[in-house]
């Protein structure tokens, strides 16, 4: 299969039109089955049979077995029913039907299932393009550039000021996997993705800034190219300031795509050691990164965007920044005595201390911390405690920015929105 047909975007362009239409013909040519007056009802039926259907399983996957750990949206549902309600009116028809219609009425079926995808696919964004969607994943090893020197003394205050990109700066980064080996936690981690900007590319590249970015759970540090965009965001933004942006390193606080040790040391896995103590010494001796602090920040979606807000917090001086998109009110393993009991020793104390309205508290005030906040304006579930988390931050004394994305939910279009928005503020701080 080519790279082209790879880079067919399923969510944007003539493609899902072009599926959206083809259904409509089918569903019309099916519906003149003669004569229309008998059948045509018989359909209708099946398609409102299947439509509830339809209805039905989206609100057992989301309101009673909560598969996805967050509720779908109304459009989503919509796209549920339409595709099962397709179904349904493909079915009622092929009842003593001549072969052409039950050859016709057989494949719609896969198009009506796939046509719903399709549509939940628009809503949600997770599989950008077919390539994505197959699991073929683009990204390659990462060869670092080659170490260079700039002393402490020498880092200007301000880097769009002093620096002048140079004849040969390329026009976008590159993105790939590195190995962070969990040398002092011991954690199970999974490839790591490292993005370096234009500026970082060059001899003579200045030391930048960094931000360490979580996807969310299940999934991997890839998603956040795949379906977030983030490289290619990124690379606007680059593009607008001389090829300046940050280093941005998307480590594994997972191990594996359904476990969760909730970026906390315990017997899940040392997930906080090895991300602010291995990832971060594999930074500073492999990237070519301002010293930490001010210079640094964390972030993440949905559990990453809980762990930044703990990590981000716990360990005070790392990050002077953090970018929180719809995270969580408090780390979760299950229900909470679960959660206590699995990674807290039982202890409910340990837990509260673990949560991010314990830790803004307990360090307030936080004058010295920039807190962007992203919500997706259909995200109710996770509205609340973005919400909740966010005043407390302000309270706390943090510089603080509450960003709703409008007409999203929590999908990866919240993700894109997320960057998109707070990279003027980080790099406002950063200098770029």
């Amino acid at each position: 299969m080519s790279h082209q047909l790879f880079d067919l975007r399923l969510e944007t362009g003539p493609f899902p039109i072009i599926v959206y239409a083809l259904a409509a013909v089918i569903l019309v040519v099916l519906a003149t089955r003669r004569p229309v007056r008998r059948w045509l009802p018989i359909q209708l039926l099946g398609a409102l049979a299947g439509a509830g259907v339809g209805l039905i399983l989206a609100w057992l996957v989301s309101d009673v077995w909560n598969s996805f750990g967050v509720a779908l949206t109304l459009i989503t549902r919509m796209w549920f029913a339409l595709g099962v309600g397709g179904i349904g009116f493909a079915i009622a028809g092929l009842w003593r039907a001549r072969a052409w219609r039950v050859v016709v009425g057989s494949a719609s079926v896969i198009l009506f299932a796939f046509a719903g995808a399709i549509g939940v696919n628009v809503d949600v964004a997770e599989f950008p393009t077919l390539g994505s969607a197959l699991g073929v994943n683009a990204i390659g090893k990462l060869a670092l550039p080659a170490a260079q020197s700039t002393p402490t003394s020498m880092i200007p205050e301000s880097l769009a000021q002093s620096w002048h990109a140079p004849a040969d700066l390329p026009k976008v980064g590159t993105v790939g996997y590195v190995t962070i080996p969990g040398t002092v936690s011991h954690f199970a981690a999974r490839s790591a993705v490292v993005y370096l900007p234009p500026a970082a590319l060059v001899a003579g590249a200045p030391r930048l800034p960094m931000l360490e970015l979580l996807s969310g759970q299940p999934g991997g540090p890839s998603n956040l190219i795949t379906s977030g965009s983030m490289a290619s965001i990124l690379d606007r933004f680059a593009a607008a300031h001389h090829g300046l942006a940050p280093i941005v390193v998307v480590p594994d606080q997972l191990g594996s795509p359904q476990l969760n040790p909730m970026c906390v040391d315990s017997v899940l896995g040392n997930s906080a050691t090895y991300l602010t103590v291995d990832v971060t010494n594999w930074i500073t001796h492999h990237l070519h990164v301002l010293p930490s602090g001010a210079n640094w920040a964390i972030g993440g979606f949905s559990q990453g965007g809980t762990c930044s807000i703990q990590l981000g917090t716990k360990y005070r001086g790392l990050f002077g920044s953090i970018l929180d998109i719809a995270g969580e009110l408090a780390p979760h393993h299950g229900s909470i005595p679960a959660t206590i009991a699995s990674a807290f020793g039982g202890s409910a104390a340990q837990y509260h201390a673990a949560t991010p309205l314990s830790l803004l508290a307990s360090g307030a005030p936080w004058t010295d911390t920039l807190g962007i906040f992203v919500i997706g304006q259909n995200d109710a579930r996770f509205g609340v405690a973005s919400s909740a988390v966010s005043k407390a931050a302000e309270a706390a004394g943090m510089t603080m920015h509450h960003l709703v994305s409008p007409g999203t939910a929590h999908d990866w279009k919240t993700v894109q929105f997320g960057i998109r928005t707070a990279m003027p503020l980080l790099g406002d701080r950063w200098g770029l």
